[in-house]
């Protein structure tokens, strides 16, 4: 997650430049990265939890002591996704936020 969000600020360095020249605070910058963080954690989740409903029926005589289906294994599983998540894009989003525009546009 932090390779893909950090080279996606690279690529994106123009646009984000023009948007703190024409006035973006830098919380709206960050929300902007950590939305797209977020959409990316909600898909890998979703897809992560049909690929492991799926998986734990056919490995249902393997596992002991967990259900095929349980709710705190998969609950437990999806919030420690999504803090991982929030924690590797924390770097890109600030270092998106931290972008001086003048620097960003002059690059292009």
């Amino acid at each position: 997650m932090y390779g893909l969000l950090a080279y996606s600020v690279s690529r994106r360095l123009a646009e984000i430049g023009l948007r703190k020249a024409l006035g973006a605070p830098d919380r709206r910058v960050l929300g902007l990265v950590l939305a797209e963080s977020a959409a990316l954690t909600v898909v890998g989740v979703l897809l992560g939890l049909a690929g492991a409903a799926a998986a734990g029926r056919l490995m249902r005589g393997l596992l002991y002591g967990v259900g095929t289906g349980d709710p705190l294994a998969f609950g437990a599983t999806v919030v420690l996704v999504a803090q991982v998540a929030l924690l590797a894009s924390a770097l890109p989003a600030l270092r998106a936020a931290r972008v001086d525009p003048g620097i960003a546009l002059r690059a292009e």
